[in-house]
């Protein structure tokens, strides 16, 4: 197959097959684009049926919905350097024989992009990028796979999910220590997404998804492997950061732990693979601590971070960029003092006069920063912490 450069992409694709038109909306227009997809794909969007998600997946409302998030999410190009712009001429030219790839079970995923992103506090995270393409695909495979598992998922599940945020989060930690639950278990899985168990994933779905075809992409969206320049190295374990369907598959995956917690009764917030208990005393939590290491560990082979997982005073740790204090015989939510110290180091980063940038490129760099952190921590009073970053 040919990217829409006519660059030859790795693996081989056959284009044969009847393909027939649908429309194609384009994010930024509204006048459509036709797309041939696959005959065989019914047309009429049904009832979601686990034992059919194929269908589902590439129907044509869920691929032009997943074509829209991924031109409206950008992002770099994969190993194959097919760029987002040139996704649309390539699904016009390419896209029935795609999709009829998918339906035939031939197609094959190409191995994601190695990037390598530092850290606030030190270290790198790894990153995976698809091809654009890939992208695509996943994208469509997450849409489906969120609208069948997301209604179960707990109420204490934040991260990754439609209509939820962290200032939810915050605030319904804020709501359990004011209840009397002044002491937080919070766990750190060490790097949980390059660790996640390809087989106990995969009996977690096939719980519930019966189209074994569907089953079968996903796998091989793990097992694709990575490229690191030019080293090819295999993916036995992980679902890479930077694909659109990691982050549904890390939900369903600690979905698992959620339900366990629920079944114990905990008051608990997880935001992604940050998981915070909160309990009445430190004899609690230190129990808490160790029985459910001893099931993350067992049952879903994830290991647990000793260094920086504890058990603490929820106004000594900082969660999700924040913390908390007591005034006026309540608890109350402010910026982590690190969070501030990391503002003010960007800002004097930008404020630096070394740097060869204009006055209004500077303003525009202050600007951007200042409103994107007071937005995000604007469920705090701001005015006293604006004093006081302004000093």
């Amino acid at each position: 197959m040919k990217d829409s450069r006519g660059m030859q992409r790795p693996q081989k694709t056959s284009y044969e097959g009847s393909p027939t038109e649908v429309g194609l909306e384009v994010q930024d227009r509204k006048e459509a684009c036709s797309m041939p997809l696959a005959s065989s794909i019914v047309k009429a969007r049904v009832q979601l049926d686990t034992a059919n998600l194929l269908e589902q997946i590439l129907h044509s409302d869920n691929l032009n919905k997943a074509y829209k998030k991924v031109k409206k999410n950008r992002g770099s190009h994969g190993i194959d350097g097919m760029k987002i712009d040139e996704l649309l001429s390539f699904l016009k030219q390419h896209g029935g024989a795609l999709v009829e790839e998918i339906a035939m079970e031939k197609y094959k995923s190409q191995s994601v992009r190695r990037v390598e992103i530092p850290k606030p506090n030190g270290g790198v995270r790894l990153l995976g990028i698809p091809t654009v393409v890939d992208r695509f695909i996943q994208q469509a495979i997450a849409q489906v796979l969120i609208e069948v598992y997301d209604k179960e998922f707990s109420e204490n599940s934040y991260r990754f999910r439609p209509g939820r945020n962290a200032h939810m989060a915050v605030k319904k930690a804020k709501e359990y220590i004011n209840e009397g639950y002044t002491w937080v278990v919070d766990i750190d899985l060490e790097k949980f997404f390059d660790r996640v168990n390809h087989d106990i994933l995969m009996s977690i779905l096939a719980r519930k998804i019966k189209d074994e075809r569907v089953l079968r992409l996903i796998r091989k969206y793990l097992e694709s492997g990575v490229m690191i320049g030019r080293l090819y190295t295999k993916t036995e374990e992980g679902t890479p950061q930077g694909g659109p369907i990691s982050p549904i598959l890390s939900n369903i995956l600690l979905d698992v732990l959620d339900k366990e917690l629920e079944a114990r009764g905990h008051k608990f917030i997880r935001y992604a693979d940050d998981c915070n208990i909160y309990v009445k005393s430190q004899r609690a939590g230190k129990r808490v601590m160790k029985s459910i290491t001893k099931f993350l560990e067992k049952k879903l082979k994830l290991k647990v971070n000793k260094e920086k997982s504890a058990v603490d005073r929820p106004w000594r740790r900082k969660f999700l960029g924040f913390s908390f204090y007591l005034k006026d015989d309540e608890i109350r939510i402010r910026p982590h003092e690190k969070s501030i110290k990391r503002l003010k180091d960007k800002i004097r980063k930008i404020t630096n006069r070394n740097i060869g940038i204009s006055m209004e490129t500077r303003i525009q760099k202050l600007n951007l920063l200042v409103v994107g952190w007071v937005n995000y921590f604007k469920v705090v009073d701001m005015k006293a912490k604006l004093k006081e970053i302004d000093q």
